[in-house]
C-alpha cells in the first residue's frame, strides 16, 4: 500500500453525540456551553477550539475513539452556542484558562488530555502553565504563539505569498488606514451598522480561511451571519491585544509543564503559523514529539494531518 493510500483511508471516527450538554457561568455576564461524548469511564480529553471565536462543531468529537475517550468540548467565552455571542468583555487569555479549570472541577476530572490546534494550541499551552498537575498530556497542532512576528506576519508578512488575498483584505480599506490594519478592521466590527460590520466579518474570516489550507477551495468566502461577525470581532481583539500575554510568555511557561507527554504536528506550509513557532517550542519542549507534515498546511482537513492527528491521539489513549 502506498503512503498516499494509507493517508487515504484513516478518516475520522464515526459520529456521536452528546451523552450530556451543560452551561457554566463564569460571570462577566458569560454562560459557557459544554458537551460530554464518548465513553463517560473513558480517558478523559479536551479540545480546544481554534479563532480564537470559532466554536466547537460535531466533527470535533470525531478526531476520538468513542469507545475510548470520554470527549469534552468547549464553546470558549462569546464561541459557538456561548453567551453573550461575540462578547469580548472580560474575555481575555487568562480567563479562558479560568474557565477551562472550572470546567474540569464542574465535571469532576482529575487530568486530561489537551487537545488543541491553532488559536487551540496557544490556550493549551497558557493552560498548561497554569495547571500543569491536570494535565496527562498534550497534543497540539498549527503551533501560533501570538509573538508579535507571528502576528506581523499574519497582518501583513503573508503578503509576500498571497499578495492577491491580501490586496483584497486590505480592499476594504481607505489607503491611509492600512498602515494598521489591525486597528481599522476593530473601527468596522465594531460599528454598529450592519452595513459597515458585516461587510468587515466577512473579508476578515474570508482572508483567514484562504490561509488556512493549502489548495483554498475558489469562491470560498465566509456567510454574512452572527458566527462569522463573532469569530471577526474575538479574533481581531485577541490579535489587538497581543493575545494578552507578555512577549514570549508561552515559551518561557514551558519548564513547567516539561514532565507532561506531548506531541507537536505542524504543516510545513502553513501560511497562518509558520512552521519556526513550532520549532522554537520544540527546542524549548525537547521532551515533546515533533512531527512536521511535510505536505499539510493549517487545516486539518487535508488528508495528512489529519492521519497524523488521529495516529496521535491513538497513541494517547493508554496513558496513566
Amino acid at each position: 500500500m502506498s503512503d498516499e493510500q494509507a493517508i487515504a483511508i484513516r478518516d475520522l471516527h464515526p459520529p456521536i453525540e452528546p451523552h450530556l450538554q451543560g452551561r457554566l457561568a463564569v460571570g462577566d455576564g458569560h454562560e459557557l456551553h459544554y458537551e460530554v461524548s464518548g465513553n463517560p469511564q473513558g480517558r478523559p480529553v479536551l479540545f480546544l477550539h481554534g479563532g480564537p471565536g470559532s466554536g466547537c462543531k460535531p466533527e470535533h468529537r470525531r478526531f476520538f475513539d468513542p469507545l475510548a475517550w470520554r470527549i469534552v468540548l468547549l464553546d470558549q467565552r462569546g464561541a459557538g452556542r456561548s453567551t453573550p455571542s461575540g462578547s469580548l468583555v472580560a474575555n481575555t487569555t487568562q480567563r479562558l484558562v479560568a474557565d477551562i479549570e472550572a470546567l474540569r472541577l464542574r465535571l469532576g476530572i482529575a487530568r486530561w488530555v489537551v487537545f488543541g490546534g491553532s488559536w487551540g494550541s496557544t490556550l493549551g499551552l497558557a493552560y498548561a502553565a497554569a495547571h500543569p498537575g491536570a494535565c496527562a498530556g498534550l497534543v497540539l497542532r498549527g503551533i501560533w504563539l501570538a509573538r508579535r512576528r507571528d502576528i506581523d506576519w499574519w497582518m501583513r508578512g503573508v503578503r509576500r505569498i498571497f499578495p492577491e488575498y491580501w490586496e483584497e483584505f486590505v480592499g476594504l480599506l481607505e489607503p491611509h488606514e492600512r498602515a494598521d490594519v489591525v486597528a481599522a478592521y476593530g473601527r468596522r466590527l465594531a460599528d454598529p451598522d450592519p452595513a459597515v460590520h458585516m461587510p468587515a466579518a466577512v473579508a476578515w474570516r474570508g482572508f483567514d480561511q484562504k490561509l488556512s489550507s493549502l489548495r483554498p477551495a475558489p469562491g470560498d468566502v465566509a456567510p454574512a451571519g452572527p458566527l462569522t461577525l463573532a469569530v471577526a470581532r474575538i479574533e481581531q481583539h485577541y490579535v489587538r491585544h497581543e493575545a494578552f500575554l507578555a512577549e514570549g510568555e508561552l515559551l518561557r511557561g514551558v519548564d513547567r509543564f516539561r514532565h507532561v507527554p506531548g506531541v507537536i504536528l505542524h504543516g510545513r506550509y502553513d501560511m497562518i503559523a509558520p512552521i519556526d513557532g513550532a520549532i522554537a517550542l520544540a527546542r524549548a519542549w525537547p521532551e515533546a514529539r515533533l512531527q512536521v507534515i511535510e505536505d499539510g498546511s493549517h487545516s486539518t482537513a487535508e488528508p495528512a494531518m489529519r492521519k497524523a492527528l488521529l495516529d496521535a491521539v491513538d497513541a494517547f489513549a493508554g496513558l496513566a
